[in-house]
């Protein structure tokens, strides 16, 4: 990882890539009490890695940012409509601190898991890995408004697939920004074709005022289709960071 304190710039993303394969006990060490104990209660294999990858892979990027080490990045978790401990993560730094303005975004798919980090607005990440079985038809009708579909049937059929999760990631990513996940309108939430530039061109009512919001296509190691969404207005530079990640060895 090349991020060190203060680096990420206004109206900048930097992106970060791992994988499950990164998981390993050492990387306990990093998570905080309530991480440790979802990661405890988590039954799948598969699962408690992506989680545990997930956490240090956040706390590894915000970590050289703040200055600080992973383990003592202060994060939070508060549900919007429950106020349990879970939701979108966010950072816990006091008002008026130089870091008040940094969001970030966890995601994973597979064995990718993947972290964003913005400074001065909302950002949303989302990953889809394109060998997972699917049900287009079913998975198009419950999330894709009328002109997205029509976008998505004009297409060929042996691509209909790729077009669908390059769809499907933009609106993930936008809905993950606001901090609203899957229980937003799907389907009023209308995006360009997957074969256009990535743009919002219907809002749903129901989410409010319609934000300026900004969106970069992402491919992970050819597999996997990923989008990142920032809420401010005018061009947002993505950068994703080609250095592995330094996460502490095995023990």
């Amino acid at each position: 990882m090349t991020a060190t304190a203060g680096a990420v710039a206004e109206r900048e993303v930097l992106v970060w890539w791992a994988r499950t394969g990164d998981a390993r006990p050492a990387l306990l060490v990093l998570l905080d009490a309530v991480e440790r104990a979802r990661h405890e209660a988590t039954v799948r294999p598969a699962d408690k890695a992506r989680f545990l990858v997930g956490c240090a892979l956040s706390r590894t990027a915000l970590g050289e940012l703040l200055g600080v080490p992973p383990a003592d990045v202060p994060l939070r978790r508060v549900c919007p409509r429950c106020g349990g401990p879970h939701g979108k993560v966010r950072l816990a730094v006091p008002e008026g601190s130089p870091y008040a303005d940094v969001d970030f975004s966890v995601t994973h798919s597979g064995e990718v898991v993947g972290v964003a980090v913005c400074r001065g607005a909302a950002v949303g990440l989302d990953v889809e890995d394109g060998g997972v079985a699917l049900d287009v038809d079913a998975a198009a009708r419950a999330a894709l408004g009328d002109g997205e579909l029509r976008a998505l049937y004009a297409g060929p059929p042996a691509g209909r697939r790729t077009a669908f999760l390059r769809t499907w990631t933009r609106k993930e990513a936008v809905l993950k920004a606001l901090g609203v996940g899957l229980h937003a309108p799907l389907r009023e939430l209308e995006l360009s074709p997957p074969d256009a530039a990535p743009a919002v061109l219907g809002w749903p009512e129901r989410l409010g005022r319609r934000p300026g919001t900004s969106l970069t296509d992402l491919t992970v190691a050819g597999t996997h289709t990923a989008a990142v969404a920032v809420l401010s207005g005018g061009g947002v530079r993505v950068t994703v960071q080609a250095d592995p990640v330094r996460l502490p060895p095995s023990v």
